[in-house]
Formats: C-alpha cells, sequence, structure tokens
C-alpha cells in the first residue's frame, strides 16, 4: 500500500517539474524573438512612463513598420549612452530600461528614450517661440512633461546615415542625445541597436495601458496648438 501511494507522489513531483521547466523554456524563447518585460527605474520619460512602471516590448514591430519620429525605442547603449552612465557623470538620469523577466535582472546598459530625428534630418533647439526644430519645421510635442521646456540646452546636429537623435519627454530631468554632443557617436544611437518599441505598461496595475504609437511629430499651427 505505501508503494502505491508513494509512487503518485514522485510523479507529481517530476511532472511539476518537467512543466516549470517547459515554461521557462517558453518564455524564454518568446522573449527573444518576441517580446520583453523591462522596468523603468527614473522619471525622464514622464509622464508617458513613470518610474516603477513594467513595460512590455514588442521586439517585431519596427520589421514590418520601420521607426519614424515619434516613436519610444527601447535601445541597447553600450558604445553611446552606456560608457557614460557612472551615477555621476551626464547620464545619471538617462532613463536606463533595467530588463525584468521572471524576476530576474537585465542589462543595466539598456535605454528607454523617444526619436526625434532620424538619418539625414538636422534637429535643432530652439525657434523664437521655444520649439526643437526639425529640418527646419517646428515640432509639436504634446506628449512633454507638463511646464517643460523642449530643452533649456541649445544644440544643432545632422543625424547621420543609420543614427538615431533621442530624447527624454521630461527634459529637466532627462539626459539623452543632447548630454553627448562632442562625445564618440555625438549622442546619436545606430539604428541596429534599437531592441524595440514600448507596446503596454503592464504595471502597476492602476496605470495598465496601452502604449500608443504616435504618428510621426509634425509641424506646429500658428497658434502652437
Amino acid at each position: 500500500m505505501d508503494q502505491t501511494e508513494r509512487q503518485p507522489k514522485r510523479m507529481g513531483w517530476r511532472f511539476v517539474f518537467l512543466a516549470l521547466l517547459m515554461a521557462i523554456a517558453i518564455s524564454g524563447l518568446v522573449r527573444s524573438l518576441w517580446l520583453d518585460v523591462y522596468y523603468i527605474p527614473s522619471e525622464s520619460m514622464e509622464p508617458t512612463l513613470e518610474g516603477g512602471d513594467r513595460i512590455l516590448v514588442s521586439r517585431t514591430d519596427f520589421q514590418s513598420d520601420p521607426i519614424r519620429r515619434g516613436d519610444i525605442v527601447v535601445f541597447d547603449g553600450r558604445g553611446t549612452f552606456a560608457p557614460l552612465n557612472s551615477g555621476k557623470g551626464p547620464l545619471a538620469d538617462a532613463g536606463a530600461a533595467a530588463g525584468q523577466w521572471l524576476g530576474l535582472a537585465g542589462s543595466d546598459t539598456t535605454y528607454v528614450k523617444r526619436v526625434i530625428g532620424l538619418p539625414g534630418d538636422k534637429v535643432v533647439c530652439c525657434d523664437a517661440a521655444g520649439h526643437v526644430t526639425v529640418n527646419g519645421e517646428p515640432l509639436d510635442e504634446p506628449y512633454l512633461f507638463p511646464g517643460d521646456a523642449a530643452s533649456k540646452q541649445a544644440f544643432s546636429a545632422i543625424v547621420p546615415e543609420g543614427r538615431l537623435w533621442l530624447l527624454g519627454d521630461h527634459r529637466s530631468l532627462s539626459a539623452d542625445s543632447r548630454s553627448l554632443l562632442g562625445a564618440p557617436g555625438g549622442g546619436m544611437v545606430p539604428v541596429d541597436r534599437v531592441i524595440g518599441r514600448p507596446v503596454q505598461i503592464i504595471w502597476p496595475l492602476d496605470r495598465f495601458a496601452a502604449v500608443p504609437r504616435p504618428a510621426a511629430a509634425g509641424p506646429t499651427t500658428e497658434d502652437g496648438q
């Protein structure tokens, strides 16, 4: 009787162990091919993404629809942002997006920012009305943190082929492409370092919402609306 009672228990634990291994394998496959989860540790992308948010990032969105101006991107900052992220340098508040999956911490060289300049664009701050301009046209930036200026730092940059000019939405707290003017690469991130696009805030639950993909940022109207 003892043997017949213990056998199902051993089989049960074996089944649980195999199911756990399969779940880990499937989640790893999903992560590597389609989706990933990241934690937002800073306030540099407020109000769109807040510190403490967990976001679901699609690795495939840009395969069918290329990156356009106004997109939010998660990217590998090695060789551009990461070398200067010392904690005391210009990228202390760069908005690193620490990778999270099943509670495991990911790379601290991954960042999240908004695309302002595409390859070939001339990005300038600022015009007489205080707008960032791209190719001479002022940008309408409704995503900016309320009360923030488009930038208090003047800049002018021409984005090389294969690179992106990136800024945070909370400009007064964001270290971004502006902070790297004069550094190798000029603060412009290679397109092939983009990991994916945030598509959903999944935590905390009171912020559960899709992250919409905006139309490319365009010129403002005469009244600034």
